[in-house]
């Protein structure tokens, strides 16, 4: 039964291109599918959290991560009475603005944008979504609905000026109501993908050996897992033993979510989604002695994964990519897609050529960022840009 905070389908605030609505998906069900079918949706299979994409098969991708936390926001949306579908689609887009090389290349590229209003993963989610994918006839875009795309840029809480430069030049002209807190369902895909990227850095983490089974289970949380996985199969096999405890890592996690979300909204009793986007704070959240320990896990991945001085080397190679190209492309406008290619050697001004720069690298899996920046900057002899994956 649906919560009376939850967002339905029937009210929702509509598509910025009026279109008739499927008779047999609802608005967020269809936000959903037009999601997995975007191009965005597919290059995160190449795209990478900590590790680059060709380190290991196991370790997860921006895809397997988004799986994941759609999956998590499904089950915690359906304990608080949410809309499932809603959830789902805000899950899945989350990191569509996400660079190559993970944090990494974000961090590299705001760097080389800050002259020309700087790089958000966030805005530009939202900027592809509204406008970089190009798949039909009537718009640009997905031309998904005003709560999903309110979802895609608020869904870590109210954005206080100075805004983005993509999420300001698009708020101009369809007000997301920045200064609120997004739905209860953005503020469960928010917390389901910390939830997912927790446990999947341990495990991420223990897979590349960048610390032991041991050292991990001197972390809160993870310890009494582990002990218990010990009490209850004495002789398991390493494999199986790290596997028990991580899943009840998970399982601490969504447990803890729901239980502090049922209190606040309880407490607050917000009569409906407006009113729960006006609390003042979020209704979804780890409660505060969760959170603390989990900062605990986050300082010791920092320390040992995080700046791993393998994952130092790789970070510091990867930032070379991103740099290199950036000024490439931005000095040699032809060595780009020939759609790209016009539309930033017409460009009216440094800014502008950037920006269009900035979406083109940001779209780039580790792989084709790679392959482009041996071709064109370590290679003797240019050649044209094949299609962008």
């Amino acid at each position: 039964m649906a919560a009376p905070y939850a967002c339905e389908p029937a009210a929702s605030r509509g598509r910025y291109f009026a279109e008739e609505e499927s008779a047999f998906r609802s608005p967020f069900q269809r936000d959903r599918d037009r999601i997995i079918h975007a191009g965005a949706f597919r290059r995160l299979k190449h795209k990478t959290q900590v590790f680059v994409e060709h380190e290991g098969d196991y370790f997860r991708t921006r895809l397997t991560h988004s799986i994941e936390v759609a999956q998590v926001a499904r089950t915690i949306a359906r304990a608080l009475g949410l809309n499932e579908d809603l959830t789902e689609a805000v899950a899945l887009a989350h990191d569509f603005g996400h660079t190559p090389f993970g944090h990494t290349g974000e961090d590299a590229l705001n760097a080389l944008m800050a002259p020309y209003g700087g790089f958000d993963h966030n805005a530009q989610a939202l900027k592809i979504v509204t406008a970089l994918e190009r798949s039909y006839a009537e718009f640009d875009g997905l031309n998904l609905t005003w709560d999903t795309l309110e979802g895609i840029a608020k869904h870590n809480g109210p954005v206080a000026a100075p805004l983005p430069f993509a999420l300001a030049d698009y708020n101009a002209r369809h007000d997301l109501e920045l200064d609120t807190h997004a739905s209860g369902e953005a503020q469960v895909a928010a917390v389901s993908d910390d939830i997912a990227y927790n446990n999947h850095d341990l495990a991420d983490g223990l897979r590349a050996g960048l610390f032991t089974d041991e050292e991990a289970a001197e972390l809160p949380i993870v310890g009494p897992a582990y002990a218990q996985v010990d009490a209850l199969y004495p002789r398991l096999d390493r494999k199986r033993r790290r596997a028990e405890a991580l899943r009840r890592v998970f399982g601490v996690m969504v447990a803890d979510v729901i239980a502090e979300a049922r209190t606040r909204l309880a407490d607050t009793a917000p009569a409906d989604v407006d009113a729960l986007r006006r609390a003042g704070r979020p209704m979804v959240r780890f409660s505060d002695p969760l959170f603390a320990q989990l900062k605990e896990i986050r300082a010791f991945l920092f320390a040992h994964m995080y700046r791993a001085p393998t994952v130092v080397e790789m970070r510091a190679r990867v930032t070379r990519v991103v740099q290199d190209l950036f000024q490439l492309y931005m000095d040699r406008p032809d060595h780009l897609p020939r759609e790209w290619s016009a539309d930033v050697a017409a460009a009216d001004d440094a800014t502008a050529r950037a920006r269009l720069v900035a979406d083109y690298i940001a779209g780039m899996t580790d792989r084709y960022a790679f392959e482009r920046h041996e071709v064109l900057v370590a290679g003797t002899t240019p050649m044209p840009a094949r299609p962008h994956p």
